[in-house]
């Protein structure tokens, strides 16, 4: 049966696939290949699978290669997104800056108002004490007029009763004389008190006028110090919250840079001293209250603006640039597999300026083998920046710079595969995302 079988496949064999012979010719002698139908089936169905195998490699190497193109692409499209986002991101920023550079105005000439106010409302106060002073002097002395004029009037009230009840004789005419000249001399001299009883009471009636004059105008100081004081309090607030979520925001506790910021400008006699009034250790005023409550917030303000410029919330890049990778886990470009990028890289043109993040001092400025020409810069509250890959460095070891003082130029020393700058920020030894700092102080500076 079997060997049955095995006929018939090899008679169908020989009807799609003849024997065929292949002569190999010489000078001396003739050759052949003969090719049995089996050989020749197995021979196209390995040029079959050959021929397969090509197209289906040829068909993913295209596909390889169209995707590719594709992802750049969208890489490059998102890779311009990012830049104008970036771009109005720092529009932005100029924005925040310009309206504190207004709001930061207002208060200056609001604060020269309220001292202006308060030195008025002073000189008012004084004159008001010296009104009401004088006002009791005049009030003593025209009590003091009328009981001399009654009491003269009784005296004169009695000469004439003794003048009436006396007769005859020069003497007693001599008498009535003297009484008649000092009825007349009481009379003069009370028609003289009366007139000065009536300037004094007119005196007084005009300093009362003054006094009600001095009253109200203080009412209306009052009021008008109340409307500043509430918009310096509105104003400190506003200015105080985003300084207060760019700290957070960078990871930092506002309340315990303050103490560090504090401990170290411990200075006494600045330029916001606590306003007060009084001399004799009294109990401060609301006013003084509200004031002392604004200057604390105007120096908790100039704190603020001080830790700023000891952290790196400024980019260390001002010409044009572009972002070519990020903080984290990325494809070694050297192909050394995959590695941590702790920083992030900003490509330019060769020699562009670098500038410092924030005040500090410069503790490293040399070569280092990996980030090539490196500068490294030591801040406040255990923060670091380094700046790598430099073309050429511009300062010194234990030199002290600050935010905005260039440092050197960008360039391609060390392992690097193009011209661009390497920036890292570590905390406490520790590396962070350097666009967590960026992006925080996107609505401040």
């Amino acid at each position: 049966m079997l060997n049955r079988l095995a006929y018939r496949f090899h008679q169908t064999l020989e009807h799609h696939f003849p024997e065929q012979r292949l002569f190999l010719k010489s000078d001396t002698e003739t050759r052949f290949i003969r090719l049995r139908p089996a050989t020749q089936l197995i021979a196209l169905v390995g040029g079959t699978l050959a021929l397969a195998w090509t197209i289906v490699a040829t068909a993913v190497i295209m596909m390889d290669t169209i995707g590719a193109g594709s992802a750049r692409e969208q890489s490059a499209r998102a890779q311009a997104r990012y830049e104008e986002r970036l771009n109005a991101l720092s529009a932005d920023r100029d924005l925040r800056a310009e309206e504190a550079a207004r709001a930061q105005e207002r208060y200056n000439l609001a604060l020269a108002q309220v001292s202006d106010m308060q030195e008025r409302l002073l000189a008012s106060e004084d004159r008001r004490r010296e009104l009401e002073t004088g006002i009791d002097a005049i009030q003593e002395t025209l009590r003091r007029t009328i009981k001399e004029r009654d009491e003269a009037r009784a005296e004169a009230e009695r000469a004439t009763l003794a003048l009436n009840e006396q007769h005859g004789g020069a003497t007693e005419i001599g008498r009535i004389r003297d009484a008649v000249a000092t009825l007349e001399f009481l009379v003069n001299a009370l028609g003289l008190t009366a007139e000065e009883r009536d300037e004094m009471l007119a005196a007084a009636d005009a300093a009362r006028e003054e006094a009600r004059l001095i009253a109200e105008e203080k009412r209306a100081l009052e009021q008008r110090n109340d409307l500043i004081f509430s918009r310096l309090e509105e104003a400190v607030t506003v200015s105080m919250e985003p300084l207060n979520r760019m700290f957070r925001e960078a990871g930092m506790s506002p309340e315990d840079l303050l103490k560090t910021i504090r401990r170290g400008y411990s200075g006494q006699g600045g330029p916001l001293t606590p306003i007060s009034m009084s001399t004799s250790g009294a109990v401060p005023t609301p006013e003084e209250l509200r004031a002392n409550a604004i200057l604390d917030g105007l120096d908790e303000m100039n704190m603020y603006r001080i830790a700023a410029f000891k952290l790196p919330f400024a980019i260390p890049v001002k010409d044009r640039f572009r972002w070519t990778s990020g903080f984290g886990y990325r494809r070694d470009p050297k192909g050394a597999g995959t590695r941590m990028h702790e920083g992030t890289d900003m490509a330019g043109a060769y020699g562009t300026p670098i500038y410092a993040t924030a005040d500090g001092v410069v503790v490293h400025a040399g070569w280092d083998n990996g980030y090539g020409r490196l500068v490294t810069i030591r801040h406040d509250f255990g923060v670091e920046t380094r700046y790598a890959h430099l073309s050429q460095i511009r300062v010194e070891v234990g030199q002290r710079v600050s935010r905005g003082d260039r440092i050197g130029d960008m360039g391609n020393s060390g392992r690097s595969t193009g011209t661009h700058l390497h920036y890292e920020v570590r905390l406490n030894g520790s590396p962070v995302n350097p666009m967590t700092f960026i992006k925080a102080a996107k609505n401040v500076f």
